[in-house]
Formats: C-alpha cells, structure tokens, sequence
C-alpha cells in the first residue's frame, strides 16, 4: 500500500473479525515499527503482545476495578486537567460521533457502560499490544514512542490489519504490570487493538474530520 495512502486511510477500528493474525506477520510489523527514530537512538519502546487467556485477564481486572469504584491511577496525565475550545469542542464532537455511530442515546447508560467496556477488551480484538518504557526515561522519549505506535498503526495496514491505539488500557497501570509480571519501575503508556476489521459495523463507518493545514500551520520567511 502507498504510504500517503495508509496515512489517510488509517482510523481507529472498535469491531473486529474473529480472525486471528499470523505471529509471523505480528512479528514483520514489529521488525518494521523498530525503525522509527528515537533520541541519541534510546530505542525506548518495550510492547507485550496479549492474546487468550493473558488478554482476557487484562479486561476482566479493568472492568472489576471500575466496577468496585476502585479510582484510576494512571503513570502519567493524559489529558489537561482545565478543558477550553478547541480541544473541549473537539472531544465533545468525538464523543457524540462514536455513540451516534453505535445508536447508543444522550441518557442511555446502561449501553454507554457497556461500549465503554469494550476499550478494555480490545475491542474484541484477537490480538492486544501494551506499551511501556523504563521510569527513568524523560518526556523526549514519549515523541519517540508516538513515532513508533505510528510506524506500528501503519504497518499494520500494508499487511490489511487494522488498529485502535487506547490509552483507556493505561488507566489502572497496577493491574497491568501484575498481571504481565512487569517490575514497578516499568511505566504503562497505552494500549492497542489489532487484528482484522469488521467492514460492516456500524462502529466502524463513522469518521472525524481534520482541521485545513492552514488552521495550525504559521509559516515565516
């Protein structure tokens, strides 16, 4: 596939085939995504591929913690603490989209919980990766691990998987690094869905639109 292509084409898919990926393409998208740049070449990134039992584990003590009210401790703030427009506007619009999309009502809990809930199953995805870096690594390398999900995200494509990067799966880091047996001092940054798309969703129709190149581009001469 062209790259512009996979580029414009990439959106985040909540429904997916039971089709499970071959480990050897996993693998092959891995041996790709390694290639992304990193500072002083730190090569950060740290990714645990999930599946069966592991991945169900995973959803299973997220939704039990939600559901004993148990609060979120994340390794790191995702979003800021004071909302304003555009980001306050653009999170709404979102969030609106993707409940229309699942024909879910403004005042309809029950099934606003249960779609939810589906982030932490991967979204039924056969395949889930978690990504994590070592505590002592500093903000520079969170660029590096985005350009990393990115080159993930966009292989995938070339090999006709689809992904769903989810920084929900960070929420309760505790639970993560228990069930992987992952030392404390390694710090969980997110989440990612990845297997084969269900084309004919309804989740998967809905698209958000981007802003114009010269809304966020200055140039100076």
């Amino acid at each position: 596939m062209d790259i512009l292509q996979a580029i414009e084409q990439r959106h985040c898919v909540r429904a997916y085939l039971d089709k499970a990926p071959d480990r050897q393409v996993i693998r092959q998208i891995l041996d790709v995504a390694r290639w992304a740049p990193s500072g002083a070449n730190i090569q950060p990134w740290q990714v645990a591929v999930v599946t069966g039992n592991t991945q169900r584990q995973i959803g299973e003590a997220i939704i039990a913690a939600r559901e004993a009210k148990q609060a979120e401790n994340p390794d790191y703030p995702y979003y800021p603490a004071d909302w304003r427009n555009p980001y306050k506007k653009r999170r709404s619009e979102c969030g609106l989209a993707l409940y229309k999309a699942q024909d879910i009502g403004r005042h309809d809990e029950q099934k606003r919980l249960e779609a939810w809930y589906r982030n932490y199953r991967f979204f039924d995805a056969p395949v889930g990766l978690i990504f994590y870096i070592d505590d002592i690594m500093q903000t520079g390398t969170w660029l590096d691990m985005g350009m990393f999900l990115q080159n993930i995200m966009l292989a995938a494509r070339h090999f006709g998987l689809a992904t769903c990067p989810q920084a929900s799966l960070a929420e309760y880091p505790d639970l993560i690094r228990e069930i992987l047996g992952l030392e404390a001092d390694k710090l969980i940054l997110c989440g990612m869905a990845l297997g084969y798309e269900d084309t004919q969703a309804p989740v998967n129709q809905y698209r958000l639109p981007r802003e114009e190149v010269d809304s966020f581009t200055h140039w100076y001469e």
